[in-house]
Order: structure tokens, then C-alpha cells, then sequence
């Protein structure tokens, strides 16, 4: 199962997010579930540098499936907008193919 963490501090704020296992849907190669949900993240960090120049830490396993996405400053209104459009899209997969594929935490930091 893939599980992703979606971390914001006591007023709400995203302070990063974590995605780490496989979903297990499929073989390796074949697993729909696995490559939206990587698709899905490794996007909304890709967007976040480029797009909206937000400065993070990231740290990431391709072999275990692990990505950690820490978030220096706040973010701005495209960051914000980028990770919950990410939130939406995890949601999605997640009510499609069930909990037993994804699991979208969240977690007070």
C-alpha cells in the first residue's frame, strides 16, 4: 500500500508532505495506482520549483517508493493551490481503488 502523509502545523499551515510504499495494485511496471500516485506527486513538487518557486527539501528511495517533501517557508497562493490540487487527485485514486491501494493521511507537525 502507498500511504501519503499531507504534514500542516496547528493553524493549518503545510509545512510538507511524505509518500512512501508501493501500491501494490499490479506487478511492478503495471501498476496504475503506483505511477498516478507517483505522477501526482513528483508533479505538484516539480510545479512548486518551477512554477511557483517555493524552496524545499526533498528526499527520496525510487527502490522502497519513498519521497519526502519538506517546505522551508510558507507558501505562497500558487504553492498552496498546487499541493491541493495534489490532495484532489490522491482523493480521487483513493475512493477509486480504495484504501487498501492508498492511504491520504493527515498529520499535525
Amino acid at each position: 500500500m502507498t500511504t501519503v502523509i499531507i504534514k500542516k502545523n496547528e493553524n493549518g499551515i503545510y509545512k510538507g508532505f511524505t509518500c512512501m510504499g508501493h501500491a501494490g495494485f499490479a506487478k511492478s511496471g503495471k501498476d496504475i495506482v503506483c505511477a498516478a500516485v507517483s505522477i501526482l506527486v513528483i508533479n505538484t513538487i516539480n510545479s512548486m520549483e518551477e512554477l511557483a518557486n517555493e524552496d524545499m527539501d526533498i528526499v527520496t528511495n525510487e527502490e522502497s517508493g519513498f519521497i519526502d517533501c519538506r517546505l522551508k517557508s510558507v507558501l505562497s497562493k500558487e504553492g498552496i493551490l498546487l499541493i491541493d490540487s495534489m490532495i484532489l487527485g490522491l482523493s480521487s485514486i483513493a475512493k477509486e481503488y480504495g484504501s487498501k491501494y492508498l492511504a491520504l493521511k493527515f498529520e499535525e507537525v
